[in-house]
């Protein structure tokens, strides 16, 4: 059986995919566009060429060869590893900057203090005409510290001070520079130097401090003098009588007239005039007051 022309017509229009496959028919380029493509900038035929190896990575002729691949230099790595070694040789040997300025800083020895003991701050307070001066032995660490008289909380100076009817009131240590103008009450040592004990300090010092006592009494003229302190007196005796006191030569309270300290006789003071000295009273001193 023929087919008729109408169904040869309606193969043909099924065959050609309605132009679909147009795109892969295949048109020989003119001289025109053959020029164009060989007269094209350098810049243009290198940024195709880096597009064709990049959309064809797997073509062989575009991978280079191993010949072409660059082969590391054995001197060069030889020098790299020699020099390695070097400066590792270098770093251990080197004296390290950490070390040598803790060295120095150990070396440096530190200042030392006043007198070669602790600062202290605590100052006199003798000025002319009281009715009071307090003798003690010498400063404690708190107090050279704060430079208040007395100044550790166990201390019962200023508690004692109140209920002796001395002061008004209970002063802290901070009024030790207002008790002279309050109270004409005033504060010194026979030993300047702070320690933490009365015990530490040598029989030379105790014994040179008292000619400075009696200066300072000499030149403020107290009415009193308290020895807070049996020490302080034993000195004394032992300075003035060249020897030590006998048991039954020692007795608290008011001392014996010739006992007086900072004495003045006629005609050796800066006016002459004779003064009789402050009297002593020798306590105890505030550790003998806390036992009883």
């Amino acid at each position: 059986m023929t087919p008729s022309t109408a169904d040869l017509s309606n193969c043909e229009t099924v065959i050609s995919f309605n132009g679909s496959l147009d795109q892969y028919l295949h048109v020989s380029p003119t001289k025109n566009e053959n020029t164009r493509s060989e007269t094209a900038s350098p810049l243009k035929r290198k940024l195709n060429s880096a597009t064709d190896e990049q959309s064809n990575p797997s073509s062989p002729t575009k991978r280079p060869s191993p010949s072409a691949l660059p082969i590391p230099s054995p001197t060069r790595r030889t020098t790299r590893s020699q020099s390695t070694q070097a400066l590792q040789t270098t770093l251990l040997t080197r004296p390290s900057p950490t070390k040598r300025t803790r060295s120095s800083k150990s070396t440096t020895p530190a200042s030392p203090a006043p007198n070669g003991g602790p600062v202290c701050l605590l100052r006199d307070t003798i000025p002319p005409g009281l009715i009071l001066l307090f003798i003690g032995v010498n400063p404690g660490i708190m107090t050279g510290q704060t430079g208040f008289v007395y100044a550790h909380p166990s201390n019962l100076y200023w508690k004692l001070l109140h209920s002796s009817g001395i002061t008004a009131r209970r002063h802290p240590p901070s009024d030790t520079y207002r008790l002279p103008e309050l109270y004409g009450v005033g504060n010194t040592n026979i030993v300047a130097r702070p320690t933490r004990d009365a015990s530490m300090l040598s029989k030379a010092e105790m014994d040179a401090g008292v000619a400075i006592l009696e200066e300072k009494v000499r030149k403020s003229r107290p009415e009193a003098v308290c020895l807070v302190g049996k020490s302080i007196w034993e000195t004394f005796w032992r300075v003035r009588k060249g020897r030590n006191i006998k048991k039954e030569e020692f007795r608290y309270g008011w001392q014996d007239e010739t006992e007086n300290m900072g004495v003045i006789a006629r005609g050796e003071g800066e006016d002459g005039e004779e003064w009789k000295g402050g009297r002593v009273e020798r306590t105890g001193s505030v550790g003998e007051a806390k036992k009883g």
